[in-house]
């Protein structure tokens, strides 16, 4: 796959009707030049979709050799293990990874992308489906094959690898209220896409049945000592619960310890189900039940995916369909 030929400085420059070397002293520090100039710029870098070169010149055109990954979080268990997935593809091949994180916020993500395409990355691995237009004007502009992992219930820029997080809630939510429980709420934690199409699944699940769905939600990170804080939040606010939907484990695992030190009695008295299926989750007793998701497989195949796509070599055991969705698992443990 050969890329695309990217923007210049000239480029820029014959936009604005400046000089190469003002363009450069503007990318270096805008202060340099003046506002209006500052101002004109930035349009032209923006309608252009300009990415500063960091490689040789000489090499813009060539193969460096390295993919870009893009993860919300460096501490999250779910992606440690979709890097760990890609890097036992990647390193194989003769692929360095180029790894960046960006704080669940889109804006950052922009500035991560436009770092690692400055090195002229081959490809990206990214980890969310919602950027904003100036990073898909990037994409666009340097031509490089872009897989979006974790999810499938989406629209994706080119190719997706993951599985429907709004079907996998809508599963486990149904086994909920299939074992009993009306009186269910989902907790939420960062606020992400992934979270909000979680308690979509939820959220259909609960009015299929003609019961009422209550989320109680924060752009706080996860941990175990939010899952504790949401669950006291929730027995204040919704006595009557009979049963919570966590948006990942953390939440859950800590709503089960804090459970524990009220003596409620799980499942009898309290269900609890978790999201990813966490070796602590199914460690602990009871066992946490959870939606199991294939996070180092996920990792695995959009690397296959991407490299196949970058050698040309497209074969039938190679998935090349836009969505690959690669499912999931409900698993009752013991706490529902």
């Amino acid at each position: 796959m050969n890329k695309k030929r990217r923007p210049s400085l000239q480029d820029v420059a014959n936009l604005v009707g400046v000089t190469k070397m003002t363009v450069s002293r503007y990318l270096r520090d805008p202060q340099q030049v003046s506002k209006p100039i500052q101002e004109k710029l930035a349009l032209a870098i923006d309608s252009l979709g300009y990415i500063n070169n960091r490689a040789p010149t000489m090499l813009s055109n060539a193969k460096s050799q390295a993919i870009g990954i893009l993860v919300p979080s460096l501490t999250n268990q779910v992606f440690a293990e979709v890097i760990r997935g890609i890097e036992s593809i990647t390193e194989g091949a003769g692929y360095q990874t180029m790894l960046a994180h960006y704080g669940y916020c889109p804006d950052i993500e922009e500035k991560r992308i436009a770092s690692l395409l400055s090195y002229n990355v081959d490809g990206l691995l990214l980890s969310d489906t919602m950027h904003n237009q100036r990073t898909l004007k990037m994409i666009q502009t340097a031509g490089v094959p872009v897989i979006e992992m974790m999810d499938t219930s989406s629209t994706c820029i080119e190719q997706a690898v993951g599985f429907d997080n709004i079907l996998a809630a809508h599963k486990m939510t149904e086994t909920l209220i299939n074992k009993g429980y009306q009186h269910i709420v989902y907790l939420g934690a960062r606020l992400d896409k992934r979270t909000q199409l979680k308690y979509q699944g939820y959220e259909k699940a609960m009015k299929l049945h003609q019961l009422s769905p209550i989320n109680i939600s924060t752009p706080v990170a996860s941990s175990f000592s939010l899952g504790a804080h949401l669950l006291q939040q929730t027995l204040r606010q919704y006595p009557q619960t009979d049963a919570i939907f966590c948006t990942n484990d953390d939440l859950a695992v800590g709503a089960i310890f804090e459970c524990q030190r009220q003596g409620i009695n799980i499942p009898q008295e309290m269900a609890i189900a978790g999201f990813h299926g966490h070796d602590i989750g199914q460690s602990i007793v009871p066992k946490l039940a959870s939606v199991i998701t294939p996070r180092e497989k996920i990792g695995q195949i959009a690397a296959q995916a991407l490299l196949a796509r970058l050698n040309g070599d497209i074969h039938d055991n190679i998935p090349c369909q836009q969505k690959i969705d690669l499912g999931f698992t409900i698993d009752c443990g013991e706490s529902i």
